[in-house]
C-alpha cells in the first residue's frame, strides 16, 4: 500500500461582505521550535483559542455549547516565527444542519529582537476545521435555528458532507518500525480526552527526520477518528511516500489495535493573493 495525496485545492475564500470574528494572539517562545518556526501544534492552539473566544462572543454557549472537531487542515503558506502577533479571522465556509466547515485565516506581523534580529516577511496560514455539533452525550445534534441562521449567512454552501481526506486504514508495518508515544497528564482536557493540539506534537516529533516537508509551503491534515483517553497505549505507524508523510495513531482498545487518528503532511496548494 502507498499513501498518496491528491493535488491539493486551495481552501474556500470568504463570501463577499460576509461577517467574521477577529482576535489577536502573541507568538511566544513556547510556540516555536529550535529554529523559531511556529509549530503545527501551536497553530492548532490558536485555532482552539479563537473558537473559544468566538463562541463566548455569541449566545451559543446556551443553545449550542458542545462541538467536536472531526478534521483540521492547516496550510502554512508563509511560516510564522517568534516574536510577532497573530491576527486570526474566523467564519463559516460551509454548513449543514449538524456540522460546519469553519475557516480561519491567520496572518502574522513579525518583529525583531536580540534573539531573532533579521527582518521576516509577514506570515500566512489558512485553515479549515470540520466541526460537529453534539449533545451532552456526545452524539451529533441539530444546530439550533439561531446558530444555523448566523452560520449559513456566511456561506452559500448549505449541504456540507463528510469525506475523508487521509487514508483511514493503516498499512502493514514497513521498514520503519512502529514507535510508542507516551501520553502525559497535561495532554488531556477536562473531559478526559486528548487535547486536539496534543495530537500534533506526535507529528512534530516525526518532522525532525523530515525537515524538507516544512521548508516550503505545506499542508497538514489531521482527522480524528476515536477519542483517546487516559490509560490508552499509542503506537505510531509512519509512511513516507514521495513528498508526503502519513501517520496513523494506533490505539490499544481491549486488546485490539484501532486507528485513533490519521495525519499527513505534503505540499500546500498554490494560493493566489
Amino acid at each position: 500500500m502507498t499513501a498518496t495525496t491528491p493535488t491539493p485545492e486551495p481552501l474556500s475564500t470568504r463570501k463577499d461582505g460576509g461577517r467574521f470574528f477577529e482576535a489577536q494572539y502573541r507568538i511566544r517562545t513556547g510556540d516555536v521550535d529550535q529554529n523559531m518556526r511556529v509549530r503545527l501544534d501551536s497553530a492548532a492552539r490558536y485555532l482552539q483559542d479563537i473558537a473559544n473566544d468566538n463562541i463566548d462572543a455569541t449566545d451559543f454557549t446556551k443553545t449550542d455549547p458542545f462541538w467536536i472537531v472531526r478534521r483540521t487542515i492547516i496550510d502554512v503558506i508563509r511560516p510564522f516565527s517568534w516574536p510577532g502577533t497573530v491576527t486570526a479571522q474566523r467564519w463559516c465556509g460551509a454548513a449543514s444542519t449538524r456540522w460546519t466547515n469553519m475557516r480561519v485565516t491567520m496572518t502574522a506581523d513579525h518583529e525583531t529582537n536580540l534573539f531573532n534580529p533579521d527582518e521576516r516577511e509577514p506570515g500566512l496560514i489558512e485553515t479549515e476545521g470540520f466541526w460537529i455539533n453534539v449533545n451532552d452525550q456526545g452524539m451529533p445534534s441539530r444546530i439550533s435555528d439561531e446558530a444555523f441562521e448566523m452560520l449559513s449567512s456566511m456561506t452559500d454552501e448549505h449541504r456540507l458532507r463528510w469525506k475523508a481526506m487521509n487514508p483511514e486504514k493503516a498499512p502493514d508495518a514497513g521498514s520503519a518500525p512502529d514507535r510508542e508515544h507516551v501520553l502525559r497528564a497535561t495532554d488531556f482536557d477536562p473531559f478526559k480526552h486528548l487535547n486536539n493540539a496534543a495530537y500534533l506534537e506526535v507529528l512534530e516529533d516525526e518532522l525532525i527526520d523530515h525537515p524538507d516537508l516544512v521548508e516550503g509551503p505545506h499542508r497538514m491534515i489531521i482527522e480524528y477518528m476515536r477519542p483517546i483517553q487516559p490509560g490508552h497505549r499509542l503506537m505510531i505507524r509512519r509512511l513516507r511516500d514521495g513528498d508526503t508523510l502519513t501517520l496513523w495513531m494506533l490505539m490499544d482498545d481491549d486488546g485490539e489495535q484501532k486507528v485513533a487518528a490519521t495525519m499527513s503532511v505534503g505540499p500546500a496548494p498554490t494560493v493566489v493573493e
